[in-house]
């Protein structure tokens, strides 16, 4: 246990360019407490002391915001940047060295019992405010973008946008971080705009189809300029 919590403290200071030192982390960093909080409470729940890891894991939510169930089963070196809002399920899993920022939900689909949260493969980011719905497989290496929303399985290695969530395969392993594989938010690309190439797609082959049939292009150029600038004169608001 004692190597998992100093495994824990690791990954925040390798991962949160704010934290200093490991003394703060450990007095300062919710998403800490509410871990540490979840690991005792998980001892307790599956020593059958049921009743106990429940009421933990309700003071833990009332004083870091996070709700983690205690039969979740989580990985070390999970870090929780932020923290508010996280939330948990009871048959969810977590791999190892895994980033989950604020407001991310790893819940469940219906109401029948047994197997109804999804597992988080190892090294895995998951962006603020995304929800990872069901028994489904996020595999290893991957990075879910910020407020998307993931019903289905997502391979190894890859990046997840939009609503529902779209998964795009990398065209490159991530960019190592202090000697270990799994990229972040710091190493990784931007997120592919998927629905804006699709747009800027289309909008492209009108314009082909307009000069090939009748000789020039559409007066009314609705696009972005090149700096991805929006232009108002196409737009009533």
């Amino acid at each position: 246990m004692l190597e998992v919590l100093r495994r824990d403290i690791r990954a925040a200071m390798a991962r949160d360019p704010a934290a200093r030192n490991p003394l703060e982390i450990l007095l300062f960093y919710p998403g800490m407490h509410a871990i540490w909080g979840y690991r005792v409470a998980h001892w307790l729940w599956v020593r059958d002391q049921k009743f106990a890891a429940r009421a933990l894991s309700f003071a833990m939510r009332w004083f870091t915001g996070v709700e983690i169930h205690p039969g979740a089963t989580i990985g070390a070196g999970l870090f929780i940047d932020h923290a508010m809002g996280v939330v948990v399920g009871e048959t969810a899993t977590v791999g190892d060295d895994v980033t989950i920022y604020h407001g991310v939900t790893l819940g469940g689909r219906g109401i029948e019992p047994g197997k109804r949260h999804p597992d988080i493969g190892d090294r895995v980011v998951i962006g603020a405010g995304a929800k990872i719905l069901g028994p489904i497989m996020v595999g290893n290496d991957s990075r879910v973008g910020a407020n998307a929303v993931v019903v289905k399985h997502v391979p190894p290695n890859s990046v997840v946008v939009g609503i529902p969530g779209q998964v795009v395969s990398r065209s490159q392993a991530p960019a190592p971080r202090n000697g270990k594989r799994g990229g972040d938010d710091a190493t990784d690309p931007i997120l592919p705009d998927l629905l804006g190439r699709s747009l800027a797609t289309l909008v492209n082959r009108v314009d082909d189809l307009e000069a090939t049939l009748v000789g020039h292009t559409s007066a009314a150029q609705i696009r972005p300029d090149r700096n991805g600038v929006w232009s108002g004169e196409d737009f009533a608001i």
